[in-house]
């Protein structure tokens, strides 16, 4: 999420927004292979320790006030970042090109090749998940 907002102070909202959601995916996806490989029992409920709760609550609020303190005893932190200048597209003059477009030009350009070898390994890194997840039937 910092590296999220990086991106989004600097004008760059493409790629601060694709970085949430790459990183979200990533994590659900970690989260379902470990459930899928897992075996998971019912456990036996346990008693809340609330002084344990009451400390770890106490621990986490001295965390958000120290931190808000230092953020707001920073004084580059209250002035905006100054606007990046915009790329003109070759074609359009006076158009400005956005973020989504100069990415895509680069990737299915440039770079075409490696985005789609990286996506076969991608796609054989699954397979070869499911396939060491699956469950022999006895």
């Amino acid at each position: 999420m910092a590296l999220a907002a990086l991106f989004i102070s600097l004008d760059a909202y493409f790629i601060g927004i694709i970085q949430v959601l790459v990183y979200a995916g990533a994590i659900m996806v970690l989260f379902l292979f470990i459930i899928m490989l897992l075996d998971l029992r019912a456990e036996e409920l346990r008693k809340i320790n609330w002084i344990a709760s009451a400390g770890g609550l106490a621990v986490a609020l001295a965390l958000i006030i120290q931190i808000f303190s230092v953020v707001g005893s920073f004084p580059l932190a209250k002035q905006p970042f100054p606007p990046l200048a915009r790329y003109v597209l070759s074609g359009a003059e006076g158009s400005t090109s956005d973020d989504v477009h100069r990415i895509g030009l680069l990737l299915f350009g440039n770079y075409n090749l490696p985005f789609q070898i990286i996506g076969i390994v991608i796609l054989v890194a699954t397979i070869g998940v499911v396939m060491l997840s699956r469950r022999e039937t006895r």
